[in-house]
């Protein structure tokens, strides 16, 4: 009986802790170290110039599903890239997301096909071209622009043709 009692009584304490935790958005599901991402350097060409980024590649479900959750800062020559399989439609939100990000969708040949620039945090408003892509590189929210990286320029790095 006294067992129950106090199975219960920790039962409770960790779902009250739990959702503490939850609505400080802290995350619920494990979250992987982003020091575990392999890394890489890409280019992106642009009529203002060739601009390098040292980027996290997000190359499997696990990583492309956190992406840049829980991120609170990011440097102006850093992002993400987000390699798809194959080319196809895609679309991201900023759930979990604590800064703006801006959002390059890149064709199999290394074309940026669209921006979305400086999304907001923590919206749940999915964003995407219609035209299917390999991948997505994140950058600092603005940092596109700041650059005079545009729809069109050239992204150089090995996931492309």
């Amino acid at each position: 009986m006294k067992h129950r009692r106090l199975s219960r009584a920790l039962a409770s304490i960790l779902l009250s802790a739990f959702a503490a935790l939850a609505s400080i958005g802290a995350p619920a599901e494990a979250v992987l170290d982003l020091a575990s991402f392999p890394r890489s350097k890409l280019t992106v060409e642009s009529a203002q110039g060739a601009h390098a980024f040292d980027v996290w590649i997000a190359d499997n479900e696990d990583r492309q599903r956190q992406g840049l959750m829980y991120v609170r800062d990011l440097p102006a020559s850093q992002g993400m890239l987000f390699v798809n399989p194959e080319p196809r439609q895609s679309s991201f939100w900023m759930k979990n997301t604590y800064i703006p990000l801006d959002m390059l969708f890149i064709d199999a040949r290394g074309k940026i096909v669209a921006i979305f620039a400086d999304r907001k945090p923590l919206s749940l408003t999915p964003v995407g071209p219609s035209a299917p892509v390999l991948a997505i590189l994140e950058l600092r929210g603005g940092e596109a622009a700041a650059r005079g990286i545009r729809k069109g320029d050239r992204v150089v790095h090995p996931a492309f043709r």
